[in-house]
C-alpha cells in the first residue's frame, strides 16, 4: 500500500494544489486533493480485473474552483437544506445564504470544498490514510461558534474507502458533514446509470414541500417508487407520475435508515450488472440521500476529456436529515459547545 503526492496545479490566486493517492494490493486506488478536501478519483477493477475509474471529476483546478454540481465535494458546515437559511442557537436568530428556493443548501461561501486544508498521511494495519484539517472560524458561512474540523480518507486492503468526519466547536452550532461523490459503476464516461440497481436498507423516506423540506412525516416506501428494499434499477420508476419525484426532478430524498445506531452498519448497495462491480454503504449516520443528478450541470471539462450530463451519476449523501436543526421530530444536527461530532461512511467495492 503506498501514497503518492503530485502537484495537480494552481488555484486563480496562484496557491498550488497537490493530489494524493492512496492505492492497495487489489488494483483499487484513491486519488483526493488538499484544495476542497474532494475525491477526484476512485479507480476499482470489474469483474475481469478491468479497472476503471468511478466517480465524476475534473481534469484541472478550474475545474473544481467552479463545480457548481459540487464533484467529490466534502460538503459542510451544514450538508442538505436548512428551511429559510434560519437557524436559531441559545436564543439567537441566524440567517443563513439563501442559495436554493429561499433555504440554505450545503453551507454557504465558502463551500468547505472550496478551501484548502492541511495534509497528514499515514499507514495502519490494513489500511492507509490522509487527513485533511482546517479551523472553520466563528461566523464562517454564517455558523457561530470555531469549528476544528477534519476529514480523514483511508483505503484498506478490503477495497473500503473508509471516510471519518470530526469536528468539535467552542460554540453552539450546527454540523452535518458528508460527501457528495457523483458514483458510476461502469465508468465514469460510461453515461446513464439509470440501469444500474440499488438497495436501500430503509422502510421510510422524508417526504417534502416543494422547496424540498421535509415535512416532518416519515413516509412507508411500500408501495411507491421510493422502494429500494430489493435491488431496483434506478430508473425503473424515476419518470413516475408521483408526487415526490416531480419535486425533486427525480431522486432527491432522504431515507430512514434501518440501523440500531449502535455502529457503522450496511444501509445501501449499488449494483453494475455490465461490470459486475458492487458498492456497498456503511454508515453510523441516521439518514441518506439518494441523489440521482437530476440537475447535474452539463460538464464539458471533465477527466479524459469526458462530458457529463444529467443522471450519469448517482450519490448517496449520508448525513442528518435536512433541516434537523429546526425539527423537534428529528435527531437534531445542532452540536453543543465542546461536544465532538465524529461519525463514519465506509464505500466498499467488489465483484459479482
Amino acid at each position: 500500500m503506498l501514497t503518492k503526492k503530485e502537484l495537480f496545479g494552481y488555484t486563480k490566486d496562484g496557491q498550488e494544489v497537490f493530489s494524493y493517492t492512496l492505492s492497495n494490493d487489489n488494483g483499487m486506488s484513491v486519488t483526493c486533493l488538499d484544495y476542497g478536501a474532494v475525491i477526484t478519483k476512485v479507480i476499482v477493477p470489474d469483474r475481469n480485473g478491468k479497472a476503471e475509474d468511478v466517480v465524476l471529476g475534473f481534469e484541472n483546478v478550474a475545474g473544481y474552483e467552479e463545480n457548481g454540481s459540487a464533484l467529490g465535494s466534502f460538503i459542510g458546515r451544514h450538508a442538505n437544506r436548512i428551511a429559510g437559511g434560519k437557524v436559531t442557537l441559545g436564543g439567537k436568530l441566524y440567517q443563513l445564504l439563501q442559495n436554493d428556493r429561499g433555504n440554505n443548501l450545503h453551507g454557504g461561501i465558502p463551500g468547505y470544498n472550496k478551501v484548502m486544508y492541511e495534509v497528514e498521511c499515514f499507514e495502519d494495519d490494513g489500511s492507509i490514510s490522509i487527513e485533511f484539517s482546517r479551523l472553520s472560524p466563528d461566523m464562517e458561512q454564517g455558523f457561530p461558534g470555531n469549528l476544528d474540523l477534519s476529514v480523514t480518507y483511508s483505503l484498506t486492503s478490503e477495497n473500503e474507502l473508509v471516510i471519518e468526519y470530526v469536528g468539535v466547536s467552542d460554540q453552539e452550532t450546527v454540523v452535518n458533514l458528508t460527501n457528495h461523490s457523483y458514483f458510476n459503476l461502469g465508468g465514469h464516461n460510461s453515461g446513464s446509470v439509470l440501469d444500474q440497481q440499488v438497495k436501500i436498507y430503509s422502510n421510510q423516506f422524508l417526504p417534502t414541500d416543494d422547496t424540498m423540506i421535509p415535512t416532518g412525516v416519515f413516509e412507508n416506501v411500500e408501495g411507491t417508487p421510493m422502494d429500494f428494499r430489493t435491488f431496483k434499477k434506478i430508473g425503473q420508476d424515476i419518470n413516475c407520475d408521483y408526487k415526490p419525484l416531480k419535486q425533486g426532478g427525480g431522486y432527491d430524498h432522504n431515507y430512514v435508515l434501518d440501523t440500531s445506531g449502535e455502529g457503522v452498519e450496511l444501509v445501501a448497495e449499488l449494483y453494475d450488472e455490465k461490470s459486475g462491480r458492487v458498492m456497498e454503504v456503511y454508515t453510523d449516520l441516521p439518514g441518506l440521500q439518494l441523489y440521482s443528478a437530476n440537475f447535474l450541470e452539463e460538464v464539458e471539462n471533465g477527466k479524459e476529456g469526458a462530458q457529463y450530463h444529467s443522471r450519469e451519476g448517482v450519490c448517496f449523501e449520508t448525513q442528518f436529515y435536512p433541516n434537523a436543526c429546526n425539527m423537534k421530530e428529528f435527531p437534531s444536527s445542532i452540536l453543543p459547545a465542546g461536544q465532538e461530532f465524529n461519525y463514519v461512511t465506509v464505500y466498499k467495492f467488489k465483484t459479482n
